[in-house]
């Protein structure tokens, strides 16, 4: 059986086009309105768990670190995020999210949680596979070209 290329790219180019589109608008109108898409996508860089340094989470949305402050200060201005100078060396800021900024994060994972359990549901486990391993190599293709 022959593959179809052309069947293929449309569903990720589309499927890419829906998952932005559907983020904003969700976002839109939510109590979380006031958030631009890319100040959600920074707050997902920040993440929970582990306190991270504007550099750190520069490289991870491939941005400069400028660019990022600015993102920083709107969040920390409208109470998603906060700078946290290190005990150990007081130079060094680390950023993080609020309370607000939390909420806002596990609505967006749940999205995306939802948005995976969709995509597997009527898939075995060995084809799960499969499909996690066909993301795997798209992902480390871009990760080449970028």
């Amino acid at each position: 059986m022959e593959h179809n290329w052309e069947e293929t790219n449309d569903y990720l180019v589309s499927i890419f086009n829906d998952v932005l589109w559907i983020e904003e608008k969700q976002l839109k109108k939510s109590q979380f309105n006031d958030l631009t898409m890319t100040e959600m996508h920074t707050i997902d860089a920040i993440g929970m768990y582990k306190k991270k340094t504007t550099t750190e989470v520069a490289r991870e949305l491939l941005v400069t670190v400028g660019t990022l402050t600015t993102s920083i200060n709107r969040l920390v201005k409208k109470g998603y995020a906060e700078r946290i100078r290190s005990e150990d060396d007081r130079r060094v800021v680390k950023l993080a999210l609020t309370k607000k900024g939390r909420l806002v994060y596990r609505i967006h994972q749940h999205f995306h949680r939802e948005m995976v359990k969709r995509a597997i549901q009527d898939l075995n486990p060995d084809e799960q596979e499969v499909f996690l391993r066909a993301l795997k190599n798209l992902y480390e293709y871009l990760e080449e070209i970028k």
